[in-house]
């Protein structure tokens, strides 16, 4: 196994933390530390497929790190308002 391999596993850990903590009600869906994971998650996939590229691996980690960084964003700024 490679150190790319190694580091893509990392990102399916992160994404798996993610959604395993969510469902356990450990995290929300504003939480920063959810968002965090996904990004992450989406950022290690993305730098192992530099290595062993995959076109449908490719768009989906990029649209899922979008879609990520715009829910942290609109999450941000309903609390912004609330405050």
């Amino acid at each position: 196994m490679s150190l790319p391999d190694i580091i893509g596993l990392g990102g399916v850990a992160a994404y798996l933390a993610a959604y395993g903590l969510l469902q356990l009600g450990i995290l929300k869906l504003e939480d920063l530390r959810y968002a965090f994971l996904n990004a992450l998650g989406a950022l290690l996939i993305l730098y192992s497929l530099a290595f062993d590229f995959n076109l449908a691996s490719f768009v989906t980690q990029t649209a899922w790190l979008v879609l990520t960084i715009l829910g942290y964003i609109r999450s941000r700024s309903r609390r912004a308002r609330t405050v």
